[in-house]
């Protein structure tokens, strides 16, 4: 059922760009496709399964035809339309389940995971999800049933459907094992586990068994891409350990993510990279020997809602990476007004992730000696005792990978 969220949006893109037609002709193929898919594993029972799900593809026909003809979709509407794709897959996973002779029973995540009403990016309400959870899926459990809930949604106080943001199904997953008390909570996805760098950049990158929270954080967060990156924070707020296993081979153990783990032999655990990065330069003298003009500079990104990855200062400018450019215009009107600002894409960030980098001398020469044969645009080390992240051109970002990994990994 990959990529049905993804096949949802381009359908939301062609309704609001009037594309009646092409929107309805995406939303009939990923109705025809995923009814092969139950027709192939549910056999004589798969009419039973399509009914309950044939409802869902017809209020999505419904909503791309209205939002073709208003050319917008509000974003509680936008949400609700991108939780489709879940709701299908929890209902087929519940009754697969249940066909393999499991006492599987689909619980709607709606009913479970309370947020606010950031929709795109919603926030849970971490004490009424911990009620919710205990009264609706705890009781099930302790009746000796199998609670499948979808990942990725929610809802709010108000029962308005809400996303958790992209890769929010593993976030769900620690959100609810947090809620429940849970002894662990395993992520199963179609890598090995964590690893020392992207196999398919390096193809002799290996599995990391153990490594701790703040290693695996740090590298979901800059480019790993294995792990949401605020699938840790419930689980391990609670000190419950997360397991990574690959479901097409369950006999490899995956990784083990726990509060603190010992450092492995390498200094440097992990490689991580981020693609599609915008570096940000402003640069103006009335910088010198001025007080609050960062906080000037910074409030712009905040009233923008743009989170900034690497900061890097001289004494009259500033250097600033983002990842989300969906409100690059408006940040650039507003800093023009402050000062000369260069906008420069294509870049992509490179970061390492080991125990104690901050304070392990070498390190630094070992890693910019590897790749000195390529340019290095900016620069961060000493923000985090546990990364060093430089900026390249985004064409330059997998030798980079490559000969740093061979420097610490041989």
């Amino acid at each position: 059922m990959g990529k049905t969220t993804n096949r949802l949006a381009e359908a939301l893109e062609s309704a609001v760009a009037a594309d009646e037609a092409g929107a309805c002709e995406r939303i009939a193929r990923l109705r025809r496709d995923t009814l092969a898919i139950v027709d192939s594993f549910f056999g004589g029972g798969a009419e039973r399964v399509a009914r309950q799900i044939q409802g869902n593809f017809a209020e999505l026909e419904r909503m791309a035809r209205a939002v073709a003809v208003l050319r917008s979709v509000p974003a509680a509407s936008r949400d609700h339309f991108l939780a489709h794709g879940e709701i299908v897959s929890s209902v087929i996973a519940a009754e697969a389940l249940a066909l393999c002779g499991l006492p599987a029973v689909r619980v709607d995540a709606r009913e479970v995971v309370i947020t606010d009403d950031r929709f795109g990016h919603a926030r849970p309400d971490f004490p009424e999800i911990g009620r919710r959870a205990r009264h609706r899926l705890a009781s099930l459990c302790d009746q000796g049933r199998m609670p499948i809930v979808g990942g990725y949604i929610g809802a709010t106080h108000q029962g308005e459907t809400t996303t958790l943001g992209r890769g929010g199904s593993d976030y769900s997953a620690a959100i609810l094992g947090a809620a429940l008390d849970a002894s662990v909570v395993e992520i199963w996805t179609d890598v090995d586990g964590m690893m020392t760098a992207d196999p398919r950049i390096v193809p002799e990158a290996r599995v990391i068994e153990r490594m701790s929270s703040e290693e695996a954080s740090e590298l979901a967060y800059f480019g790993a891409r294995v792990l949401h990156p605020m699938t840790l924070a419930p689980a391990m707020e609670k000190g419950i350990p997360v397991r990574v296993r690959n479901s097409r081979r369950p006999e490899l153990a995956g990784t083990e993510i726990h509060p603190t783990a010992p450092s492995g032999a390498s200094q440097v655990r992990s490689i991580a990279c981020k693609r599609g990065i915008v570096t940000v330069d402003v640069i103006t003298s009335r910088m010198l020997m001025a007080t609050g003009f960062l906080k000037t500079l910074f409030e712009v990104f905040a009233r923008n809602e743009t989170s900034v990855d690497m900061v890097t200062t001289s004494e009259i400018s500033v250097s600033v990476t983002l990842d989300d450019t969906s409100r690059l215009p408006a940040i650039r009107r507003e800093l023009e007004q402050l000062a000369h600002v260069d906008v420069a894409r294509d870049r992509a960030m490179v970061c390492l992730v080991g125990q104690d980098l901050k304070f392990t001398p070498g390190v630094a020469a070992r890693i910019f000696k590897s790749v000195e044969a390529i340019n290095i645009l900016m620069i961060s080390q000493g923000a985090s005792r546990r990364n060093i992240s430089f900026v390249v051109e985004e064409k330059d970002v997998e030798e980079a990978v490559r000969k740093l990994h061979r420097e610490f990994f041989g």
